[in-house]
């Protein structure tokens, strides 16, 4: 522990995967590497199950249930209410399709606000080993994007003591890259 009372990742707060699930961040229209190399590791590793989990940032989180649920609302009151339902029963409906036939139990969470506080409140209610999220694509609007929120898979890393695996979606040539 910290001067503050923060705990401290160690040997001490590992959670073996064979056995316990793993949360996979996932989004809209996003490639089905992420699910695919999520349910690759869970099924090789011996995990229980997967937990793939959207935050709707344009909701927060009224609620947090023991079992990694919450009861959320639109942040702007004015807004369309049941686009989240959509939403998610798109995602349902993709993930049923690709990860049919991978042999690995999976939940799909719809869940609220910060994304890295939401998967890390889903990670702790189902006691987790670790995490996988996909990199967003190259480009300047995702590099601007990067650099004033960060990436997720930074936040979750200096906010919670489980591994993350970070599964490219999409890499630049280094010898052209604008960024390099």
């Amino acid at each position: 522990m910290t001067a503050h009372g923060v705990p401290q990742p160690g040997p001490h707060r590992m959670v073996p995967l064979r056995g316990h699930p793993l949360v996979v961040g996932v989004v809209p229209h996003q490639p089905a590497l992420v699910a695919l190399t999520a349910a690759a590791w869970a099924r090789d590793a011996g995990s229980s199950a997967l937990y793939l989990a959207h935050v709707d940032e344009s909701r927060y989180t009224r609620t947090e249930h023991a079992d990694g649920t919450v009861d959320h609302a639109p942040v702007d009151p004015d807004g369309g209410d049941d686009d989240w339902r959509e939403r998610q029963a798109h995602l349902e409906a993709t993930l049923v399709r690709v990860l049919a036939d991978q042999g690995v139990p999976w939940h799909l969470r719809y869940l609220a606000g910060r994304p890295d506080r939401a998967l890390t409140h889903l990670a702790r209610a189902v006691d987790a080993a670790g995490f996988v999220v996909g990199t967003r694509g190259p480009g300047v609007g995702s590099h601007v994007r990067e650099v004033l929120a960060g990436s997720l898979a930074a936040r979750l890393t200096h906010h919670q003591h489980r591994p993350v695996l970070v599964v490219p979606l999409r890499v630049v040539d280094w010898t052209t890259d604008p960024w390099r």
